[in-house]
Parts: structure tokens; sequence; C-alpha cells
């Protein structure tokens, strides 16, 4: 899959650009706040309806604007596309394929992409959150049916999280929570099963791309954590579903008294060690970098390995903290598939890759 050439009309701080794009390496330059991450977020949005760095659509708007459209010519699936996405204040974006409507949700069938960016290197040093939010979107560009029961999870644990909050004042409420309780152990019973899926294979492609590029024969290990009670995580759905529901009764009553929702897969992790050691509370800087990088590079391959095409990789000021061996690794990874790398500085990349360069100040595209 391709970016052929991708309009941006109000977005961000571009007023009206049209850029077209090689179908291999695209270096983005410029100095710093000049729009480099702002194209690529425009990438980014076409991918899943949404930006990065926000959820929030006024906020990808050119301010003092009330509305902001992308637009982009695409190869997907043998044939040419057209992705429209057009945001107004104070309504609901509209997303259009070749002229016909379509959700957010429906963009990942189209076009995918791969992105770093240096907030990603709290993947390994945060909680579990981010963690959880890394599989999250990449299972869901190649499974649109786990989009869904994230969503219906969510929706579910936040009905229970004003249950346990607001019982209390309302005795009545707690006559419901044992059916919320349920549905979300039938919902998470399925997540469950897509997250060890991904975890998996996601170890078996990290692990040699991390022992290549970090080359002083650190191990890394991943391990996919869960619920206690579940005992097999790639166990039918209606195996697992009874193995939460034991552990969501033996924590009813604790649940009650603190307010809070303490069963669920809204706790799971995905626990990345280095040499045996828990990565998030020592990994060094450097080996923080690495492993981050390793498990993107890992997620572009299942990727390619699940739909025989390659997503688009976004590295957002990737090379700039890695030393000369490193980045010359992740340069020769980059292979085949389209890639849009941003820096501060072209002339030595665009020797190293022979990629087109996409000069940007101010919102405005200055030399192409």
């Amino acid at each position: 899959m391709i970016v052929s050439s991708v309009r941006l009309e109000g977005f961000r701080n571009y007023t009206d650009e049209t850029v077209e794009l090689s179908p291999g390496i695209n270096v983005i330059t410029g100095e710093n706040a000049q729009g480099k991450t702002n194209f690529l977020e425009a990438i980014y949005l076409l991918s899943c309806g949404h930006g990065f760095r926000t959820r929030i659509d006024s906020e990808l708007i050119t301010f003092g604007s009330h509305h902001a459209k992308v637009t982009a010519n695409v190869f997907s699936a043998e044939r040419e596309q057209l992705i429209e996405i057009a945001m107004n204040r104070g309504t609901r974006k509209q997303i259009q394929v070749n002229g016909v409507r379509k959700n957010a949700s429906d963009l990942s069938e189209i076009l995918r992409v791969v992105l770093f960016c240096p907030d990603d290197l709290n993947m390994i040093k945060d909680g579990a959150k981010a963690r959880r939010r890394f599989m999250d979107m990449a299972i869901s560009q190649l499974r649109p049916s786990y989009a869904a029961l994230i969503s219906e999870y969510t929706r579910l644990y936040e009905h229970k999280k004003r249950i346990l909050s607001d019982w209390r004042e309302k005795p009545s409420l707690l006559d419901t929570l044992d059916e919320f309780s349920d549905s979300m152990c039938r919902c998470s019973a399925q997540i469950i099963r897509y997250r060890a899926a991904f975890a998996k294979k996601l170890k078996e492609a990290a692990v040699p791309i991390h022992s290549e590029f970090s080359g002083s024969g650190e191990e890394l290990l991943l391990e996919y954590q869960t619920v206690s009670t579940v005992t097999d995580p790639f166990a039918p759905a209606s195996e697992i579903y009874p193995e939460l529901i034991e552990h969501q009764r033996t924590h009813r009553e604790a649940e009650i008294a603190s307010g809070n929702v303490l069963s669920g897969i809204h706790k799971d992790d995905l626990e990345i060690c280095i040499n045996g050691v828990n990565a998030r509370l020592f990994a060094s800087q450097g080996q923080t970098r690495t492993a981050a990088l390793s498990l993107k590079m890992a997620e572009r391959d299942i990727s390619f390995q699940d739909t025989g095409d390659c997503p688009i990789l976004l590295l957002d000021d990737v090379l700039s903290e890695l030393d000369a061996k490193r980045q010359e690794f992740v340069l020769n990874r980059i292979g085949a598939g389209q890639t849009l790398i941003t820096c501060c500085e072209d002339g030595r990349l665009k020797e190293r890759t022979e990629g087109k360069i996409i000069s940007v100040a101010g919102g405005r595209i200055v030399r192409l």
C-alpha cells in the first residue's frame, strides 16, 4: 500500500498544500516546529481516523479556521483509491473512500501504518496502560472486529464504574452490577485470545530483531499477562469465560467496598524484559529506545506476514538519538514498502537512503 499524493487543507499549521510522495523512502526535513510531525499525523489520520497526538478533531484544525480536510490518492488492494476526511468544528468528521461514506474503523482495510515517535518510548518505561495501547492499536489495524470489542468493553467498564461509585446514593444500582460484570467477562474472553495471539507473534518477530539491533548479545523477553485465573489465554472463549467469572466472583465485595473496578482485562500487561530484568524498571535510555523500536519493526513484519501487504512506516525523529551503527540498522531494515522519516538535516540522510526530500517551513512545502 502506498500514498501517492496527499492534500492538506486547514490541517494543523498547513493552509493548503499538496505533496507527491515517493513509493519508497521520503525524508521530511526542516527546522523544529515547522510542521514535519504534523505531516506524519495527516498520514496516520488516513489509516484510523484520528491523530496520534490527539483524538479531538478540533485540535487538528488550523487555529482560526472552522474546517480541515485531508485528501489522499492511495494504491491499495491492487487499485487506486481516494480517501477524504473532512473535519468541521462542532460536527462529526466525514470520511469517504472512493466517494462512499465510511467509518473510521473501515480505514485500516484500505491503509495501514506503523508509527514510531518519541512518545513510544513510554511503552517501555510507563505503566501497563501504554503497552495495552500499543497492542490494541496494532491489533485493531489487522482485525477491525477487535476495535469493536475494545469499544464495547470500554462502554461496559464505564457503566460498571459509575454503578460502583454511585450505589451508596442509589442502592438499587447494585441490582445491575452482576449483569455488567457478566457482559464484561464475555467480552474479555474474546479480547484475551486476540492479545495472546498478537503477543506470541510479537515475541517471535521482535526477539531476533532486537538481538541484531542491540549488537551486544542482549536478549529481549516478552510475556503477556492477563487475569490470574485464566490458565490458557489461547483456549476457546467459552473456556476462558468461566475463569473470568470466578475471578470476578472473588473480587465482587472488594469492588463494592472500594468503588473501583478491580477485575478485568483493563489491567492486562505486556511484560518486557532485557536479559531477564524488567525493562520498565532498569533499562537504560539506549536499551529503552532499542527495545521500543524493535517492537515497532516487529509490528510491521507481523502486518506484512498477516496481509501480504507492507504497511506504511512513519518514523518521527527516530534517528537523532541513535548511534551510527543503530542508524544504519534501522535504514537497512526499512527495506520494501513506503517510509516517511522526519529529521532536521537532509544531506547525509539523502545520501544514505536515496530517498525523496520534502522540505517544510512554516507549514509550507518549500522544496521537493
